[in-house]
């Protein structure tokens, strides 16, 4: 939800407006599949419809469509919604054409990758080293909007085609997410298990902490950074130099994190916060994000009271105005404090995933001013 301004009357005060949801790239290529395979059987048309994994069918505008050497083109411009997704607008493309290999033994119709879509290097993923990665429900529904294509264009019997999945500017907008570190090398990856791209979806985060896991495992990896943003991870790579696949990105998600660590047989994570972050795992925050809540200084001084840290100590942390402003000061009056707070939020992590925790606190300069 967002907010929106109202202007006048108390009839149009602010109000919550709904977020707008959008389609994954698995669906655009599907669709845009669909519109190339019409293309080539002459029955080339503005908008298609497919059908997604639900059951339910949905409508897509063309961008262009045409032939090219032999190739039924056609393009979906992708409509992520409200979602901040860096594919968003992107152009996705499908060419298809008669031949090629069967993509497996029940279907005459082959799946490729071409210019702007990743190539799996490193085992862990839904898909094998070597292949483009688009993933498995992405194909199913790129094969099943194709295999409506033929029945429109009146083919009682199925030909054995090629699809070609491309994203013109998907190199450049690869760059823009951890495809490096999961071994997508070249581009993006074709995604999506419902179709539907929902507004700031906690999915897309979870699934990403997830297959970053897997990826950590299959590669050999038996101890796993995971760091709440950028300046915290660099500043414990800087000590531990790990290969870039032990390095996990949770975010906000640090619950969700923990508990999916502990489903695989990793010795030891290595934790790496700053400070407000830091505390909300001390005081058992499952969501470190400020939309779930405000670290309120007061609820920081019950939580450190409940510790029983000395009143003349809480006396002289009262009046600080966030929990940086504690750090500090606490860094000048009686820093076992802190040694205190990542002592709780250590002792937290290793509840939740059953591991051995390394904690690291880093300052707002990148310093690591805490580490067990």
């Amino acid at each position: 939800m967002v907010w929106e301004d109202g202007r006048g009357d108390p009839a149009s005060y602010p109000i919550m407006k709904k977020l707008r949801s959008g389609y994954t790239t698995g669906a655009c290529a599907a669709a845009a599949a669909k519109g190339a395979a019409l293309e080539l059987f002459d029955r080339g048309t503005e908008e298609v419809t497919i059908a997604f994994p639900d059951g339910s069918r949905h409508r897509f505008s063309l961008l262009w469509r045409k032939i090219d050497n032999g190739h039924g083109c056609a393009a979906v411009r992708k409509d992520a919604g409200d979602d901040p997704d860096v594919t968003n607008g992107a152009e996705i493309v499908a060419r298809v054409r008669r031949g090629g290999t069967p993509g497996d033994a029940e279907s005459p119709i082959a799946i490729v990758g071409g210019d702007g879509v990743g190539v799996v290097t490193k085992p862990g993923l839904a898909i094998p080293v070597g292949s483009p990665a688009i993933n498995p429900v992405p194909q199913q529904m790129i094969r099943q909007a194709v295999g409506e294509a033929l029945q429109e264009s009146g083919r009682s019997a199925a030909p054995s085609l090629e699809v070609c999945i491309e994203v013109p500017c998907g190199e450049v907008l690869a760059t823009k997410t951890l495809n490096a570190r999961l071994g997508v090398i070249g581009g993006i990856s074709i995604l999506g298990t419902t179709g539907i791209v929902k507004p700031i979806s906690a999915e897309a985060w979870t699934a990403t902490i997830a297959t970053s896991m897997k990826v950590a495992l299959a590669t050999g990896r038996t101890e796993i950074v995971l760091a709440t943003g950028r300046t915290s991870e660099r500043a414990v790579q800087a000590i531990v130099r790990f290969p870039e696949e032990a390095l996990i990105m949770m975010g906000d998600y640090l619950e969700f994190s923990l508990l999916e660590a502990r489903k695989y047989p990793f010795h030891r994570i290595h934790m790496a916060a700053m400070w407000a972050k830091l505390l909300k795992g001390a005081m058992q925050k499952p969501h470190t994000h400020v939309r779930h809540g405000m670290l309120e200084v007061e609820d920081i001084l019950a939580f450190l009271r409940r510790q029983k840290i000395a009143d003349q100590t809480l006396e002289l942390l009262r009046g600080a105005h966030t929990a940086r402003e504690i750090l500090e000061r606490l860094l000048e009056i009686d820093k076992t404090v802190i040694d205190m707070v990542c002592g709780c939020a250590k002792k937290h992590y290793e509840e939740l995933s059953g591991l051995p925790v390394s904690l690291y606190l880093v300052g707002p300069t990148g310093r690591i001013l805490y580490r067990s």
